[in-house]
């Protein structure tokens, strides 16, 4: 027998049987996190297919893929997420590798593949590639797709979602009234999707008749794809024009695609006809689309457009706090901070945080402590201390904003200066270690309650103004990039 954990480096590797074992349940470990991960389409089309030789001393993992279009696919699109969950598991890099599948195996890859599409709508690839199969119709729906686990009352309140959760719980409780359609924006994972099937959970919860849709908006492209290629827009239109409550995820993928456009409009004004409620979610708020139709964005922009931000300090406790009693575990609440203020972008990044710090407490036969947590995320930590540096912050907010980094350190105060200089006083407080005194003295020696100031007025400012906080949203991507 192979002793010790079997997802944990050792010197001491297992016989080829236990190997072979051991190897499957780091996979399976593998997709629990990669289906946490991604969108349910996308993981059901691309990665649960796939099938996986994990070498007898784990030194690599070669994923066996059906056909070399889905192989370039993958190695693309997933490549360097998968690589990064097989190290979350596993606890040092392994090496990844994709390659054909054998015939047999190949047959037995693509019945996984139908299944999965079986189980739940397909990535825009996929559903085009489908599309050609004599005989495709598109796709209706005729499922809520939701997921029943992502409700109200699972989802942690704080003031970085707090309007965007009760524009949502209005919408619930009297659709087609108010806020139609709701727009909700900001980065990856902070929690809009959630608020997407809370709302349709809470509707069929109220009105179980009630006809229910959540799709990505990968998928629509998918449908109008078919529905051009086969003549079949009279069953599109069934599908999409009769539904009481649209769910549609990530509408900036709409970009540059005319007739997906086109048909998503009229889609629009025939549910808003019906008294249908539309919810919607983005990256950027609706004058920031690029590359979509001006009739398009004004519709968005006439319900509520609403913003959910990166979670405070407080809020993150409480999600760490609240997601590992439902794995069973009792967190501390000291570890909660600890790694509350070292995962700040988002819910997403901090439920993978913490899904590391469990899987090495238990793999390990700890208890859960700091120094547990601290190392369990040393690759975390290590890059955000060689990363995210307050000469690093400075130097991207020079480059944005077209101003000289010594501009960042003198003495001058023109508000051309003065404002990417306070930008950057924020961002070194909030993506940083540093205390108000240390930074100050990074900015030319100043003193910590001219810092303080200026983290206050932009931190004030960003819950105001649209344009401020995107420009913050995007410096944050590049600086955690």
């Amino acid at each position: 027998m192979y002793e010790g954990n079997p997802l944990t480096p050792s010197a001491k590797r297992p016989a080829p049987a236990a190997a072979s074992h051991a190897g499957e349940q780091l996979w399976q470990a593998c997709l629990a996190q990669l289906a946490q991960q991604l969108p349910e389409q996308q993981f059901n089309t691309w990665i649960k297919p796939l099938k996986a030789e994990v070498a007898d001393d784990f030194s690599r993992v070669t994923l066996l893929v059906a056909n070399r279009f889905k192989l370039d696919w993958v190695r693309a699109q997933h490549g360097g997420q998968i690589a990064s969950a097989l190290q979350a598991v596993y606890g040092e890099p392994i090496a990844l590798e994709l390659a054909l599948a054998p015939r047999r195996a190949a047959q037995r890859v693509n019945a996984a593949e139908r299944r999965a599409d079986a189980a739940g709508p397909a990535g825009v690839g996929a559903e085009a590639a489908q599309a050609t199969r004599p005989g495709a119709t598109p796709e209706t729906p005729t499922r809520s797709r939701l997921n029943p686990q992502l409700t109200f009352a699972t989802l942690v309140e704080g003031s970085a979602n707090r309007m965007a959760r009760s524009a949502a719980m209005h919408v619930a409780a009297q659709p087609g009234q108010m806020y139609n359609p709701l727009f909700i924006y900001g980065g990856v994972g902070l929690g809009k999707t959630h608020l997407m099937h809370a709302v349709g959970n809470q509707l069929l919860a109220d009105r179980p008749g009630a006809r229910v849709s959540y799709i990505h908006a990968e998928q629509f492209v998918s449908d109008v794809v078919r529905a051009v290629r086969h003549n079949a827009f009279d069953e599109f239109k069934n599908a999409y024009h009769s539904l009481d409550l649209l769910l549609i995820d990530d509408v900036q993928f709409f970009a540059n695609k005319e007739r997906t456009q086109e048909e998503f409009f009229n889609a629009f004004e025939a549910l808003l006809a019906k008294k249908s409620h539309i919810v919607m979610t983005s990256d950027t708020y609706p004058k920031g689309l690029a590359n979509i139709h001006e009739r398009l964005v004004s519709r968005f922009d006439a319900g509520l457009s609403v913003a959910i931000e990166p979670p405070e300090l407080e809020m993150r406790v409480a999600i760490l706090i609240n997601k590992a009693q439902a794995e069973g575990v009792v967190m501390p609440e000291e570890v909660a901070f600890f790694v509350a203020k070292n995962v700040r972008s988002n819910v997403r990044e901090l439920e993978g945080a913490l899904r590391k710090v469990l899987a090495y407490a238990r793999f390990n036969g700890k208890e859960i402590s700091i120094a547990v947590a601290r190392e369990a995320l040393r690759d975390l930590l290590s890059i955000q201390n060689r990363q995210i540096s307050v000469e690093n912050i400075q130097k991207t907010v020079a480059d944005y904003y077209k101003i000289k980094v010594a501009d960042m350190y003198s003495k001058k105060r023109p508000a051309s200066i003065a404002r990417p200089r306070q930008i950057a006083m924020y961002l070194a407080k909030e993506l940083t270690q540093k205390s108000l005194p240390e930074i100050g003295e990074l900015f030319g020696g100043r003193d910590h309650t001219t810092v303080l100031h200026a983290v206050r007025k932009i931190g004030a400012e960003r819950l105001q103004l649209t344009e401020l906080n995107q420009q913050l949203h995007v410096l944050e991507q590049t600086l955690k990039a």
